[in-house]
C-alpha cells in the first residue's frame, strides 16, 4: 500500500497517484472515489492518499499522522459517513479516543458515561459540524442548514453513530464497524493491540493523532501506541499509512503548526 507520485518524463507537470497493492502493481488512484468524500475534496496530494485507503474496504487498518489541521479526523469521519450511510459498507460509526487531559485536569464531571464523554468528544462534533453544514450547502442549493448537533443526535438515536470510552472496550467483538480512534498518539502500545484485537468481521480501524503532540508524560514519539502500529503493520496488505503535511485548517493554523 505504498503510495508513488508518476511524473512524465516529457512533462513534469503531468502527473498521477498510483498505490502498490498485492499484485505486485501500481494500480493509480480512481480520481471518481477520491475527488470527493462525503462533499468533501481532498486538498493535497496526501489527504487525496488517505482518502484512497478510508474508503478501500480491504485495507482494514489506517493509521493517518500529521499535525495540527492537517485534516486527519475530518477525513476519517467523512470516509465513516459515505461507507455507512451511503455504500452500506458497514452497519454503525464507533468513535473513541483516550481521556487525557492538556495541562491541568478540570476535575469531576457530573453526569452519566454519556454526559461525561459529551466533553470529551467535542473536537468530534466539531467535525460533524463542519461535514454536516458542508453538506447542506453542497444538496440542494436553498441556504437552508440544519444544526449538526441534532444531525449528530440522529445519529446516536438510530443506533449508527457510538461514542464510546476505551475504558469499555476490552472484550467486546467489533463486527462490520467504522472505528476511528482519535489522538491515539496518546495510547500505549498495549492498550492500541487490544483496540485492533476487537476488530470482528467486516470492520475497519482508523487509527489517528499527532506523535509531536502527546500528552501521556510516559510515552514519546516512538514508543506511542500509534507510531507503533504503524511500524508493526507497514509490511502487510491489510495495512496504510499516510504522514500528513500541510495543515488546511487555516492559515493561522497553519503558521502556528509550522513556527511555534
Amino acid at each position: 500500500n505504498e503510495f508513488a507520485v508518476l511524473t512524465s518524463s516529457d512533462d513534469n507537470k503531468n502527473s498521477a497517484i498510483g498505490r502498490l497493492l498485492s499484485d505486485n502493481r501500481i494500480h493509480l488512484l480512481d480520481r471518481v472515489l477520491t475527488d470527493r468524500v462525503w462533499n468533501i475534496a481532498p486538498r493535497n496530494k496526501e489527504q487525496r492518499m488517505a482518502l484512497d485507503l478510508l474508503t478501500d474496504p480491504e485495507v482494514k487498518l489506517v493509521t493517518l499522522t500529521g499535525g495540527a489541521g492537517t485534516g486527519k479526523t475530518l477525513l476519517a469521519l467523512a470516509a465513516a459517513l459515505q461507507g455507512v450511510l451511503r455504500d452500506n459498507l458497514y452497519d454503525r460509526i464507533l468513535v473513541s479516543r483516550p481521556i487525557i487531559p492538556m495541562g491541568k485536569d478540570i476535575g469531576y464531571l457530573p453526569g452519566d458515561k454519556d454526559t461525561k464523554l459529551s466533553s470529551w468528544m467535542q473536537p468530534i462534533f466539531d467535525n460533524f459540524d463542519y461535514l454536516f453544514q458542508h453538506t447542506e450547502k453542497n444538496s440542494a442549493g436553498n441556504g437552508k442548514r440544519s444544526s449538526s448537533s441534532m444531525s449528530a443526535d440522529s445519529l446516536i438515536n438510530s443506533k449508527r453513530l457510538e461514542l464510546e470510552a476505551l475504558t469499555y472496550i476490552r472484550g467486546r467483538s467489533i463486527p462490520r464497524q467504522f472505528v476511528i480512534i482519535d489522538e491515539a498518539q496518546n495510547l500505549t502500545p498495549h492498550e492500541v493491540k487490544t483496540i485492533i484485537s476487537r476488530a470482528g468481521e467486516d470492520t475497519k480501524m482508523v487509527l489517528t493523532g499527532d506523535p509531536e503532540q502527546i500528552d501521556n508524560p510516559y510515552l514519546d514519539r516512538s514508543s506511542n501506541g500509534l507510531s507503533y502500529a504503524a511500524e508493526k503493520f507497514k509490511n502487510y496488505f491489510l495495512h496504510g499509512h499516510v504522514t500528513l503535511l500541510k495543515s488546511e485548517r487555516s492559515a493561522l493554523a497553519a503558521l502556528a503548526a509550522s513556527v511555534m
